[in-house]
Order: structure tokens, then C-alpha cells, then sequence
């Protein structure tokens, strides 16, 4: 098995995909599972995934896509839209709360489970006063991004990270506005065509004494 290390050194912006090449049921299935499981500030998991794996799918949302990422929905397995919360009310936390105690995280500890109820409102709504929840909600999205990412490179699955997207127009064509969401990015999944013009590339990358410092 690679490292994780490995994986960072190889994998790499897909810009041509094998159209031919479909993601298996069980592997999709995977990277749902690991997008569910992503981390996010106090286990808020803002965030709602649109997967696309028709030919249907890709010509509903194609008026959103700009010319220049056309190619990479229409030669992809599947694409996914990363949607934000823009709003959770007390009772979406609670729920949250609830989920946490149904899998057991707080035993009895019934002051536990209150404590970090109260603890994970404090900061929604905090966010909410200060007028930038969809914001941080977009951060935590960008996370389950990465996840994404790396989890397909782990499993041979080529991607393409997506931010040339009409945002107004995936969510009016997703009808976001409504359900409190609204498009943070997209990724396209798939497997890497044979001439794909990114792969013969060098990663390059700026130096780490370019980007990092030990502090004493």
C-alpha cells in the first residue's frame, strides 16, 4: 500500500478522462463513505454532495459549466457538487447531538453530551451573529474537498478539482437557495485518458523553506 506521501508525490489534476472507464458501484460507494466521514469544526458537517454519474445528470448541470471545464464533466465517471450549509437552526444541531449518542460517543455521560451540545451552538451561532456562517460552512466544505481528493488517488481514481463554475446557476438549477445550501466547488472522478496533457508534467511545487519556519 502507498503512503500517503506517495500519493501526494503522484497524484495530479486530471484534465482529459477515458470516457469509457466507469467507476465501479463499490468504489463510489467508498467515496461517499469517505466523504461522510470527513472532520469539520466541532463536528458541524455543514455540507450536502451531489453525485452525478448519467449522461442526464451532466447535461443538467452543464449550463452552469464554463467552456473551459466542459471537457472534464463530459469525460468523467462522475462528477460531485460540494454544497454548504448557509444556515442550521438549534434543532440541525441537536440532531447532530443526537446522532453522536445514538453511536454511542457519550455512554452515560449525560453531562458530556450537554457540554458539547451547548458547546457546538455557542459557535454556530456565533458564526450566524457575525454574519459569516456560510463562510465558515464553505471552509469546513473545502476539507471533504481534500478528502475527496486523496481518498480517490488512494484507490487509483483519477480527479479534477473545480472552481470555474456559474455558482448562481448550479444553484438555481439545483434549487439551493431553498434547502439553505449553496455550491462550493465540484470534482470530477474518473480514470485518466491515455493523451491526458497533465500526467507527462512534473508536480512542482515551491520549496519548504519557501512556504514554512520552525518557530522557537
Amino acid at each position: 500500500m502507498k503512503s500517503f506521501l506517495e500519493i501526494s508525490k503522484e497524484r495530479y489534476t486530471t484534465k482529459h478522462y477515458d470516457p469509457k472507464r466507469k467507476i465501479s458501484d463499490d468504489d463510489l460507494n467508498t467515496l461517499k463513505e469517505i466523504l461522510r466521514l470527513t472532520p469539520s469544526a466541532v463536528n458541524i458537517q455543514p455540507w450536502f454532495f451531489y453525485f452525478g454519474t448519467t449522461e442526464a445528470a451532466k447535461l443538467k448541470i452543464m449550463p452552469a459549466i464554463p467552456d473551459f471545464n466542459i471537457p472534464r464533466i463530459q469525460g468523467c465517471s462522475c462528477f460531485v457538487v460540494l454544497c454548504s450549509k448557509t444556515r442550521m437552526t438549534d434543532d440541525d444541531l441537536s440532531a447532530i447531538t443526537k446522532k453522536e449518542d445514538a453511536d454511542g460517543r457519550y455512554g452515560d455521560r449525560e453531562d458530556i453530551r450537554e457540554a458539547v451540545d451547548t458547546h457546538r451552538k455557542v459557535f454556530a451561532n456565533m458564526h450566524a451573529e457575525l454574519g459569516d456562517f456560510a463562510h465558515w460552512a464553505a471552509k469546513q466544505t473545502y476539507i471533504a474537498m481534500a478528502a475527496l481528493l486523496y481518498g480517490a488517488a488512494s484507490m487509483n481514481i483519477d480527479s479534477t478539482p473545480i472552481e470555474g463554475v456559474d455558482y448562481e446557476m448550479m444553484d438555481e438549477i439545483l434549487h439551493l437557495k431553498e434547502k439553505h445550501l449553496k455550491t462550493v466547488a465540484m470534482v470530477s472522478l474518473g480514470y485518466r485518458a491515455e493523451n491526458d496533457s497533465n500526467q507527462s508534467r512534473p508536480k512542482s511545487r515551491l520549496d519548504l523553506k519557501d512556504i514554512s519556519a520552525s518557530l522557537d
